[in-house]
Formats: C-alpha cells, structure tokens, sequence
C-alpha cells in the first residue's frame, strides 16, 4: 500500500480525531518514536485506545483503567494488529505522546516528534501486518519530512529511559529497519 499524505494526514487511515494536540512551535518535524499500548495491558482489538486519545474513556470499564482518570494523551498513529493504521492528529500538530522526554541533548521530544503507537506489548511479538504497516508508514514520512531520517527513528524507552520501556524486547528493530 502507498501513502498519500495531505495536510500531515494520512488519507488511507481509519481517522479517530484527539483533541489531545497543539500547534509545533517550530513547524518540526525531525524525530520517529515507536511506542507500545494495549488496554487493558495484553488485550487487543478493543475500542479502549481510541477512547482514551479521544478523551472519552470510561474509566470504571476496567480495574487498570483507574490510573488513567484525567490523561490528556495521543499520539499520531496507532497501527492495530490487523495492520490497520489509524490516526488521531495531523503530523503537522503536536500529539502528546513522549512525555519527558530527551533526544540528542533535546528536551521536549513532542514538539519534533510523531508518535507511532503499536497495539502490543513488550514481551509478545509484532505480528508482520505490523511491521509492514510500519515500515511504509516510516518510508512515507522519510519522503514527506525530510528532516526525519533513519538514523533519528527511535523507541520511547531511548527518549525516556529509566520512566519508559517501550516498544519493548519482543520489537524487532533489525527487521524493521530492514524494511526501510
């Protein structure tokens, strides 16, 4: 599947608007972060994601959920294990993914960055539609972001060590890049 990216939005996604977003402050974008999330943790195909970047979610739906009152967060893509890509902000706007966050010396890694969600865990493997969806989501935004390159593709545990530990052990970076 090719991309086709209009106004930082990927046209060939499920789209699922957050309001959990601003504006760059320098119009960047520079850096990849690849995360993981599953809700509740090691359960996948559930509406919970979308819920809880759009703001909505019913936090008396699962025990897990109660630490998640209140969380204004999303990030740009969440790729499902069916290789569904989803998108919930423009490339062009800053989600709110990365947290505290440091790259190369550079505090604020949201302000550069977009953040790629994989529906998973960090200790039960990426299924192939995952890496496929990936990789020509990442080639995609090479070409449209020139800054972002593939030396300055990252997981979030890079960006945040000691606080994050995802996409995790079972994220095969060798056959990620490899797809590039």
């Amino acid at each position: 599947m090719s991309f086709t990216v209009i106004d930082g939005w990927f046209t060939q996604a499920r789209f699922c608007l957050s309001p959990h977003f601003n504006l760059r402050p320098l119009k960047e974008v520079s850096l990849l972060v690849v995360h993981n999330i599953s809700l509740p943790a090691g359960r996948f195909g559930l509406p919970y994601i979308d819920q809880l970047f759009q703001g909505c979610l019913d936090v008396t739906a699962d025990p897990s959920f109660k630490d998640l009152d209140g969380l204004e967060v999303s990030a740009h893509f969440l790729i499902r294990r069916d290789g569904e890509l989803v998108q919930y902000v423009s490339c062009d706007d800053r989600a709110w993914h990365a947290g505290v966050s440091v790259f190369d010396g550079r505090a604020g890694c949201n302000d550069f960055a977009l953040g790629v969600e994989l529906e998973g865990t960090d200790d039960i493997d990426y299924t192939d539609e995952q890496y496929a969806c990936l990789a020509e989501l990442t080639n995609t935004l090479i070409t449209h972001y020139p800054a972002l390159t593939s030396d300055r593709i990252v997981g979030h545990c890079d960006i945040a060590p000691g606080r994050k530990t995802d996409p995790g052990d079972s994220f095969d970076w060798q056959r990620f890049k490899g797809l590039l």
